[in-house]
C-alpha cells in the first residue's frame, strides 16, 4: 500500500502546485491513497471552502484534514456537516459539527483506511486532552481488525507534543504525521515499532515567504511598522511538502517513508 500525506495546503499558490503536479505524483508513485491538510487552502490562507475542497477531490485527494483554521470560513460549518471526507480536529469539544476522524474506502475498494484527525494541547485553541481522545479513538479502531491501514494528522504547535503522540500510537496505526508550522523537519523515520513518522511534513506553498505568508509584510509587522497590513500569502511558485508511505500489507504498519519535495523554492 502507498500512500500520500501532503502538507498544509497555502493560498492559491498551494492550489496551483497541487493541481499541476498532484495526478503526476499518484501516476510515478503508485499511490492508493492519499490525505492533504487544507485548512490553509483559501485564497486569504485562512480556512477552505466548500468548492475548494471539491477541487481537492477532483483532482485525487481522497480525504481532507484540518486545524486550528477549519471554521475561517462560515460555509464550512455547514459544509463539514455533509461532507465525511473533510475532518476537524477529533478533540474539539463533543457537539461540534464535522467528524475528527473516519473510516474511508481506498477507490478500488478494496482497502479500508482510517483516518484521524489530531489537534495539540500546546499553544493552540482551546480543545479536550489530545492524548486521552487519542487513546479512545485507538481503542476503537484497531489495524488488522476494525481497519487494513491507519494515518494521523496531528496538527500541533511545538516538537515535543508531536513526538510524543508518535511513539504513544507507535504500533498502533500505520503513520503520524505533523502538520501547522508549515517547515518540514529531517526526523523522517519508521518508529521502533512500525509506525511510519515525521514531526512536520511542511506545507504545500511559496516557501520565499514566512511560513507562506508574504515576507515583507510579515517583517513589516515585526517590526511593528505602521504600513503592516493583515497577512495575506505570499504567490510565487510553491512546493509540494509530505511524504509517502510504504505499508506492508500483511500487518498495516510502515516498511517505509520518503519526504517529498517538488517544485519551488525546495525542490529536491
Amino acid at each position: 500500500m502507498k500512500i500520500l500525506i501532503l502538507g498544509d495546503v497555502m493560498g492559491s499558490s498551494g492550489r496551483k502546485a497541487l493541481k499541476k503536479n498532484l495526478s503526476n505524483i499518484i501516476l510515478k508513485n503508485k499511490i492508493e491513497f492519499s490525505v492533504i491538510n487544507g485548512e490553509n487552502a483559501a485564497d486569504d490562507g485562512k480556512g477552505i471552502t466548500k468548492d475548494i475542497a471539491e477541487e481537492f477531490f477532483s483532482e485525487g485527494i481522497d480525504v481532507i484534514t484540518s486545524g486550528n483554521h477549519i471554521w475561517d470560513k462560515d460555509e464550512t460549518t455547514k459544509y463539514i456537516e455533509i461532507e465525511r471526507r473533510l475532518l476537524r480536529p477529533a478533540n474539539y469539544a463533543e457537539g461540534t459539527p464535522g467528524k475528527g476522524y473516519g473510516i474511508f474506502l481506498t477507490k478500488d475498494k478494496k482497502y479500508k483506511i482510517g483516518v484521524t484527525n489530531l489537534m495539540g494541547n500546546v499553544f493552540m485553541r482551546k480543545t479536550d486532552d489530545v492524548f486521552k481522545i487519542a487513546k479512545d479513538i485507538f481503542n476503537n479502531m484497531k489495524l488488522r481488525k476494525d481497519v487494513d491501514f491507519s494515518i494521523v494528522d496531528f496538527h500541533g504547535e511545538i516538537t515535543s507534543e508531536k513526538m510524543a503522540i508518535g511513539h504513544f500510537l507507535d504500533g498502533y496505526t500505520t503513520c503520524v504525521v505533523g502538520t501547522h508550522t508549515h517547515v518540514p523537519t529531517a526526523d523522517t523515520r519508521v518508529l521502533v515499532k512500525g509506525t511510519a513518522y515525521q514531526t512536520d511534513i511542511g506545507m504545500c506553498g511559496d516557501y520565499n515567504s514566512v511560513i507562506g505568508m508574504n515576507k515583507e509584510n510579515s517583517i513589516k509587522r515585526f517590526f511593528k511598522e505602521k504600513d503592516a497590513v493583515n497577512h495575506f500569502p505570499a504567490d510565487g511558485e510553491a512546493t509540494l511538502s509530505g511524504v509517502i508511505v510504504d505499508a506492508d500489507n500483511d500487518t498495516g504498519l510502515a516498511k517505509k517513508i520518503n519526504r517529498i519535495l517538488i517544485g519551488g523554492s525546495l525542490n529536491n
